[in-house]
């Protein structure tokens, strides 16, 4: 059979959908039944067990992206920073939120780094009332916030106390931009930076600083630093890095430049942390441009050049989708096939309605993930609604 053929296949993608909503939602039912029955006696043990349920889950689409696509993730790091810290200590990441998959490719990084299990993030409150992806993060204590400055404060003073007594190395990503990137966002952010002599961004949105302020305090003595990270794709690049493209197979090379910082550089005072992240994001802002222009991160942007490596692929990600292709896909596809030519209509019009559902699911999910349909958050810029993350 014609590999390409096959990643082509809309079939193929169906058959993706059916394996990862149906092992999702297996996999939310073993968090409920622990989140209630293990975690009010021994939350330890219930984090522990809450890696693997997520590891299960998150790396069916690490896999998609390394495995059937067969991404190339480039990563400029310090080999010394990598073996000395990276997975080994509780992280707290900030990256720019540019593309599509940009999450994707730091799930990738994380699986490398075997702390894709405890990948945490902000996100919308609204989201954890989604079956899946939602409900998966409501157990695994994600910061879910309502875009109000001060009930979110509250809210991260308490879970990032609570992430930061995590048994095992966490990392929490924020993406201070707020939302994706897009020429509409950026130009009411240049109006602002304007108006209130603020950096001008070329290549990102000014960040919304009042989130990361509102996290520091909590996590002083507990996280050690800040990852720095940035992620980015050459513009001439024939496949355009989007989930569509990843799910049909189409091969893209991500470009991950990650610094760890100190929590300890980081300023007490809260104007200065302000101008901290802005800084992170000029640095940003001037890598991005070297890159645009030279294809080269460090040539033109002053920053200190890193050699770019990649790490090796790891097999667990294509054995844990193998697992669930042969426990939920062989027998729910042998049970469809029955209902079609079972000759009965009730039967028929109940196996129709799972794959309308399934294809349903995959379609809203891939919606999600494109920047058209990103979130309205930044169309108007507020300074005191910081705290969001897409």
């Amino acid at each position: 059979m014609d590999i390409n053929l096959l990643k082509s296949s809309r079939t193929a993608h169906l058959c993706f959908a059916m394996t990862f909503f149906s092992s999702g939602l297996i996999l939310n039912l073993i968090q409920a039944v622990f989140y209630l029955g293990l975690r009010p006696f021994n939350k330890a043990l219930y984090r522990k067990i809450n890696w693997y349920l997520c590891y299960s889950l998150y790396s069916q689409l690490v896999c998609v992206a390394e495995w059937w696509a067969d991404v190339e993730l480039l990563l400029y790091i310090d080999k010394k920073d990598w073996e000395t810290y990276f997975g080994k200590e509780h992280g707290y990441c900030i990256m720019n939120h540019s593309y599509e998959i940009d999450w994707l490719m730091g799930w990738m990084a994380c699986e490398k780094m075997r702390v894709l299990g405890n990948c945490k993030a902000y996100a919308k409150k609204v989201i954890q009332y989604m079956p899946v992806l939602g409900w998966g993060w409501k157990f695994s204590e994600f910061v879910f916030l309502e875009r109000s400055y001060e009930k979110d404060k509250e809210i991260i003073n308490r879970q990032i106390k609570e992430l930061a007594d995590h048994p095992d190395p966490i990392w929490l990503l924020l993406f201070p931009e707020g939302t994706r990137f897009t020429p509409k966002k950026h130009q009411i952010s240049i109006e602002f930076a304007n108006k209130n002599n603020l950096p001008v961004l070329k290549h990102h949105l000014l960040p919304r600083t009042k989130g990361f302020v509102a996290s520091l305090a909590s996590m002083r003595g507990k996280v050690p630093a800040i990852y720095d990270t940035l992620v980015a794709f050459k513009e001439n690049d024939p496949v355009a890095p989007t989930m569509t493209n990843l799910l049909f197979g189409k091969r893209v090379t991500a470009h991950m430049y990650i610094k760890r910082c100190p929590l300890d550089e980081v300023p007490l005072e809260e104007p200065a942390q302000e101008e901290y992240l802005r800084q992170l994001f000029v640095t940003k802002d001037k890598m991005k441009e070297s890159f645009l222009n030279t294809g080269d991160f460090f040539k033109t942007s002053g920053v200190e050049r890193v050699e770019p490596w990649q790490p090796e692929r790891r097999i667990w990600p294509l054995l844990n989708q193998v697992f669930w292709l042969i426990s939920i896909l062989v027998p729910l596809l042998y049970c469809l096939v029955n209902m079609f030519i079972s000759g009965q209509i009730l039967y028929f019009t109940i196996a129709s309605a799972l794959i309308l559902t399934f294809y349903m699911l995959l379609k809203r999910t891939i919606a999600m993930s494109e920047t058209k349909h990103g979130s309205s958050y930044g169309g108007q810029i507020d300074q005191q609604q910081s705290t969001k993350t897409e």
